[in-house]
């Protein structure tokens, strides 16, 4: 269950994040109400999840989410760059998330 939390954790910080975009400086009213939801949703769930996940596990497990999650989003909403050394990293970042699951998980 802890690693259902984490996920959703990370979905919404990829939420938050992408918002900020959106919110243009917290001078619009919804997609600043959106984000600001999101961010308390996201650390909330992010607390539940680390009383069973190691922190230093749990917390860049969700980092991880969130940084390859806004990425993408990034290059598919804003029309950021597709690099091909962009994508090696996320995908890198994609990488690093799995595994720390699993080594996780064998602990």
């Amino acid at each position: 269950m802890a690693w259902l939390l984490l996920a959703v954790a990370g979905l919404l910080e990829i939420i938050w994040a992408v918002g900020l975009k959106y919110t243009e400086g917290f001078t619009r009213l919804w997609p600043s109400v959106v984000t600001i939801i999101a961010m308390v949703a996201s650390v909330y769930l992010l607390a539940l999840a680390v009383r069973t996940i190691p922190i230093g596990t749990g917390y860049a497990v969700w980092t991880g989410i969130g940084a390859a999650g806004t990425a993408i989003l990034g290059i598919v909403l804003l029309g950021e760059s597709r690099d091909a050394m962009r994508l090696l990293c996320v995908a890198l970042i994609v990488v690093g998330v799995v595994g720390l699951k699993f080594s996780s998980a064998a602990h």
